[in-house]
């Protein structure tokens, strides 16, 4: 009952820490795709490369029709953005901003990890609004219906600015982003910038996985002398890093885990070879072999891990879904402005290296026992009785 103990804790907290993780991960990916990034970028080949310096050499026109769903993708929407830079000033406050010149209407499906904290979102607002990011706007003091004047150097190079009103404040996962960002229509920003079309078409399919269908797809469609697809995945930075980090973190676990497992184990199957020494004289005299007596003792190393295994993951299943239910209250984490309530998300391939981790440490732990067991002398292990 110890063995099955130590096994099954083992497996029940690394797969409770690698769910919380999966689960923060999965958080992370849908908020950056759902608020800034899309599933495809669609642009002009070398934006992302060399585009900071002149953008607006790498502008798209055309009808956004040419990019269809396929046979085992949906598109749920396609929007245009015009990237600009500039100044903003309300009052006396002037700050440099990142703007997005967008199709409100478009972007919908794309805002689903924007949170509107005042005021309304722009596709609640007019041709002349603008909403800002929340640090943005607290550096400003701007608030709700209050004017805030754009200013930005044109693509042909003069000087040129509107006045928007401010319709609303919004927050995203990302903070960095948050204290820089303002997102107004469009047409304003091409007014503003003096240009038509957009520096890119962001594409959100109806699953995070279509995402590989959907970029062979518009590759085979789409001239790529003309056109640039672009994933999410190349694009979200902090998350790769984040995915790195946590699974570096993940493998540390497994592997302490399965140290102690391998340990603990071990030094229990040798107490009950020691405490089965007459058993196992009296097995051998009758004529047992000694690569039966190892393959019993592995034989009852791998039955011990097949039934911690089943039951830790049973365990972990069962809690993981008590602790979503009631909810991981946790604080912002760095690079975020907000906290949030944890979840446990084991996933069937997270369930798999759990039980593997409890099957084949297990194992691994019943070789060294079994091998002393299987060496005992004969004449010495019937004597022990005595």
């Amino acid at each position: 009952m110890l063995a099955l103990a130590i096994i099954c804790g083992g497996v029940v907290s690394f797969l409770l820490a690698g769910g919380f993780i999966n689960w923060v991960l999965w958080g992370m990916r849908e908020g950056v795709i759902q608020s800034q990034l899309g599933h495809v970028q669609i642009t002009r080949p070398g934006y992302f490369r060399d585009g900071a310096s002149d953008p607006y050499r790498f502008l798209l026109d055309g009808d956004l029709s040419v990019i269809r769903g396929g046979p085992t993708f949906e598109i749920r929407t396609v929007a245009p953005r015009l990237a600009f830079t500039g100044l903003v000033s309300i009052n006396d406050a002037t700050i440099s901003f990142i703007g997005e010149g967008v199709d409100a209407q478009a972007e919908i499906p794309l805002s689903g990890g924007i949170t509107t904290l005042a005021g309304s979102d722009l596709a609640s607002a007019g041709a002349d609004a603008a909403v800002l990011g929340e640090g943005l706007a607290a550096n400003l003091g701007a608030h709700p219906g209050d004017s805030v004047v754009l200013m930005a150097t044109t693509a042909s190079g003069g000087v040129n600015a509107v006045e928007l009103k401010v319709a609303g404040i919004f927050a995203t996962p990302v903070k960095a982003y948050d204290d820089t960002a303002i997102r107004v229509p469009i047409e304003a920003a091409r007014r503003l910038m003096r240009v038509d079309g957009a520096t890119s078409w962001v594409v959100l399919l109806d699953d995070t996985a279509h995402t590989d269908a959907a970029i062979a797809a518009f590759r085979a469609a789409l001239p790529a002398d003309r056109y640039e697809i672009v994933p999410w995945i190349e694009l979200a930075d902090f998350y790769n890093k984040t995915v790195e980090l946590f699974g570096t973190q993940v493998n540390a676990v497994l592997l302490l885990i399965a140290v102690i497992v391998v340990l603990s184990i071990s030094n229990t199957l040798s107490m009950a070879v020691i405490e089965r020494t007459t058993e196992i004289g009296t097995s051998m005299a009758l004529g047992v072999r000694r690569l039966g007596i190892l393959g019993l003792f592995v034989w009852e190393g791998v039955v011990l891990g097949v039934v911690a295994g089943v039951l830790g993951v049973g365990i972990a299943l069962a809690l993981g879904e008590l602790i979503s239910f009631v909810g991981i209250p946790m604080p912002p984490p760095p690079g975020m402005s907000r906290g949030y309530t944890g979840r446990i998300d084991i996933s069937a391939a997270l369930a798999l290296q759990g039980f593997l981790l409890a099957f084949l440490a297990t194992v691994v732990a019943s070789i060294l026992p079994a091998w002393k067991a299987s060496r005992m002398n004969i004449v010495d292990a019937l004597r022990h009785h005595a």
